[in-house]
């Protein structure tokens, strides 16, 4: 299959999930979610084997996380806690990928990105309880990862390195829509923006291997 075939199939798939998610379509959502990080998966785990790199195994593993946070999201009984740490752990296999070769240019990027977490934690700060401190180290992680990326981008500039600073701040502002519209208040584009940023940001780093 073409990377373009790839790509479309992939989008209409999301495109699928969402509008299960919209139409209260359990069986669509519940299908087509996992079916797109499954497409996006497997083009990953495509092009790792085609050039084979401790980076590509890496963002394979993430994707591989993710899938199963989703899974553990999905589930009859919500399972927050398995799911926080299965994306936790994608995000910290992340981090290591998108900083290797690179040195470290801009410890100044990583303000603003901080910033923003914590108005996000500050925001929701009240309503999650005993995951006050998961969420915290969450926060930080995944400010590291917008924080990396970008730094990945000032290193190598070029076409890969921008997939991954335009994937990291997308996956921000996905989990950050998530958790205030989880915790704080339910707003009726919340799942567009948080679906379709994550999608897009999952295939940003499987297009970077």
């Amino acid at each position: 299959m073409s990377l373009y075939l790839s790509v479309f199939v992939i989008a209409l798939s999301a495109g699928l999930a969402i509008f299960g998610k919209y139409k209260r379509q359990k069986f669509i959502h519940y299908a087509f979610k996992p079916l797109t990080m499954l497409l996006i998966l497997s083009l990953a785990w495509e092009r790792a084997l085609s050039s084979p790199s401790f980076y590509g195994y890496l963002v394979v593993s993430g994707l591989g996380l993710s899938l199963l946070g989703d899974i553990f999201l999905m589930l009859p009984r919500d399972r927050i806690k398995p799911g926080l740490a299965a994306f936790l752990a994608a995000h910290i296999l992340y981090v290591i990928a998108f900083s290797q070769g690179i040195p470290i240019r801009s410890f100044g990027v990583a303000v603003p990105v901080l910033i923003l977490g914590a108005i996000v934690y500050a925001w929701i700060f009240r309503n999650i309880g005993g995951l006050r401190l998961p969420v915290l180290v969450y926060i930080l992680v995944i400010s590291a990862l917008v924080w990396v990326a970008i730094n990945r981008y000032l290193s190598l500039a070029e076409g890969k390195s921008l997939l991954v600073m335009v994937g990291a701040p997308l996956f921000f502002f996905s989990d950050a829509v998530l958790a205030v519209n989880r915790f704080h208040k339910k707003f009726f584009l919340a799942d567009i923006l948080i679906l379709s940023t994550y999608f897009s940001a999952q295939l940003c780093f499987a297009l970077s291997i």
